[in-house]
């Protein structure tokens, strides 16, 4: 299987998540409303998508072999509003969680 690894722009730290785990970046929130409001940060909603940064080796399957992921580096995807870890590396800020609380790709 493809082990995949994406070097961080700001702090140069490398990430290499294990097994079914990946790692993403998530979307900015929307700082105004439909109507032109500004909102302030502690109003603005923490958006449920964003772009696979990095992807682990996979599932140990039961025969010892690795599954393989559906999703890939550079994918916009949807995830479960309280899935994953948050943490920073550098000034940014990402989150670490399954490809089980990935909900769906976003295809453009």
């Amino acid at each position: 299987m493809a082990t995949a690894t994406k070097k961080q722009k700001k702090s140069g730290t490398q990430l290499q998540p294990l097994g079914d785990r990946v790692v993403l970046r998530r979307e900015e929130s929307q700082g105004k409303t439909s109507g032109g409001i500004l909102l302030p940060e502690s109003a603005k909603d923490r958006p449920a998508r964003g772009e696979i940064v990095s992807i682990g080796t996979g599932r140990l399957l039961d025969d010892g072999t690795r599954g393989s992921f559906q999703v890939k580096i550079g994918d916009r995807v949807i995830f479960s509003s309280y899935a994953g870890e948050v943490f920073k590396v550098g000034e940014e800020e990402l989150l670490l969680m399954r490809e089980d609380d990935i909900l769906a790709v976003i295809e453009d």
